[in-house]
């Protein structure tokens, strides 16, 4: 069996571990039975070890109930940039292995829910744990929506971001945040509501900061450009800028521009919002 999973974008700014949206970047696994354990990967990820230990054969190979299988990868989700690249990996190899439920297996491999459910059902998700199991809806997405995604070179893991994070915020925090998120959501569903101050977050944003500075300049230039607004990708280091479709171009040459006028070397991506997520298809040949 073949599926394809789209990549993520968490939290949304004030969304912390409960929002996500997929975009239209993917990741393909391809899962056959075979006489003995073949890993063949190609894209984003192909540099890691290709045995046993890769996390779609792990997948694969706990729903399949053995190893004997040929695994193929191609993914076009930058690793460790906080595009949900794990969780949308993990959604696919379960699916292809044939799992019934592969968002679970997202969660449990990546342990976000909402990346997990962005990938396995596509759009605008929200998602949490409610009575220990994880529950998803999706919400309502403007079609007249495109994201500019800044992508540095560099790598952020999730622990290390995660490291810098309080262990207890302010109830006026926690207040700003539930507002904000409300207003969020209404405005990515009716583009006309959308304010950029609904992406503002007091929980995680600042406090990562410390481990990607340029990211301040660089969401205050994405919003000056033309965005309807701006914020970190996941733990980062991505930015994710929120634009109407026609003004992405402009707003994708200022982000390029802003990369060489803060020093952070790396590239800038204009991707549609996948309205679909994970699929499945018979293997060809």
């Amino acid at each position: 069996m073949r599926a394809r999973a789209p990549a993520s974008a968490a939290n949304l700014g004030p969304g912390f571990d409960a929002l996500a949206v997929a975009l239209d970047l993917w990741v393909e696994v391809e899962v056959k039975e075979h006489p003995h354990l073949e890993v063949v990967t190609s894209g984003h990820g192909s540099d890691l070890v290709a045995d046993a230990s890769h996390l779609a054969v792990r997948v694969a190979s706990e729903v399949a109930g053995h190893a004997r299988l040929s695994v193929r990868v191609h993914s076009d989700i930058p690793v460790g940039r906080g595009l949900g690249s794990s969780a949308a990996l993990a959604v696919a190899a379960a699916a292809a292995a044939g799992a019934p439920d592969p968002m679970h297996w997202g969660y449990r491999v990546d342990g976000h829910p909402e990346n997990a459910a962005a990938s396995s059902l596509g759009g605008l998700v929200a998602a949490t744990l409610a009575g220990g199991s994880l529950v998803a809806r999706r919400l309502p997405l403007d079609a007249g929506l495109r994201a500019v995604l800044v992508v540095p070179d560099r790598p952020l893991p999730t622990a290390e971001a995660r490291a810098v994070l309080p262990a207890a915020v302010p109830h006026g925090d926690a207040a700003f945040n539930l507002g904000h998120l409300a207003v969020l959501i209404a405005g990515l569903g009716d583009r006309s509501q959308l304010v950029p101050e609904a992406f503002d977050d007091r929980l995680h944003q600042g406090a990562r900061t410390v481990l990607f500075p340029e990211s301040v300049p660089l969401l205050a230039g994405l919003r000056a450009a033309g965005a309807l607004g701006a914020c970190w990708s996941g733990a980062g280091p991505s930015l994710l800028a929120v634009t109407e479709v026609d003004a992405a171009g402009t707003v994708a040459a200022r982000a390029r521009a802003l990369l060489g006028e803060t020093g952070v070397a790396g590239r800038v991506l204009t991707v549609g919002f996948a309205r679909r997520g994970c699929t499945t298809s018979p293997q060809v040949g």
